[in-house]
């Protein structure tokens, strides 16, 4: 299974494709799309739009995992990473790919197991769940690769639980 998972931001949203074979995740892609803060909004939404669609249709992922909104005290901030989770959505849905969206606490508890790890300890994490040299750049890369880790970590409990009829 390969999985999108998306850091949404409107400046900065990262993606990280990580694909599951036989219990094993290995690192497919990552990177960031970037909008310039002179354009308006709604162009750097249709650039994130945009480039997420030629993401998925490039890879061909299975499933789309995005970040859900945290609460932050600059509400500008916080409608800005709104309508960039909604472009994300909306591109997983035009794909018809099924979406999972997980709080950062949800993301800290699978990929390192202790849902108040800081940042460092989920990307050395990261690093060492797919054997990698470094951890991915830049931080914003990193995060969506977790949200993927986050994810088929998930998916392997969903399934256990399925299996086990619960």
């Amino acid at each position: 299974m390969l999985v999108l998972g998306v850091d949404p931001g409107t400046a900065i949203t990262g993606y990280g494709l990580v694909r599951e074979d036989d219990g094993e995740l290995t690192l497919a892609a990552c990177g960031v799309i970037t909008t310039s803060a002179d354009l308006p909004l709604a162009e750097r939404l249709a650039i994130i739009y945009r480039r997420l669609s030629e993401l998925i249709a490039e890879h061909r992922p299975q499933a789309v995992a995005v970040e859900q909104l945290f609460f932050s005290r600059n509400v500008r901030t916080a409608l800005a990473v709104g309508q960039a989770r909604g472009v994300a959505l909306l591109a997983a849905a035009h794909a018809g790919l099924p979406v999972a969206e997980y709080t950062p606490l949800q993301v800290k508890q699978a990929v390192v197991g202790y849902g108040q790890a800081d940042k460092a300890q989920v990307q050395e994490m990261v690093r060492v769940v797919l054997r990698l040299d470094a951890v991915p750049q830049p931080d914003d890369a990193a995060d969506a690769v977790a949200v993927a880790v986050c994810h088929l970590h998930s998916a392997r409990w969903f399934d256990v639980l399925a299996a086990r009829g619960g």
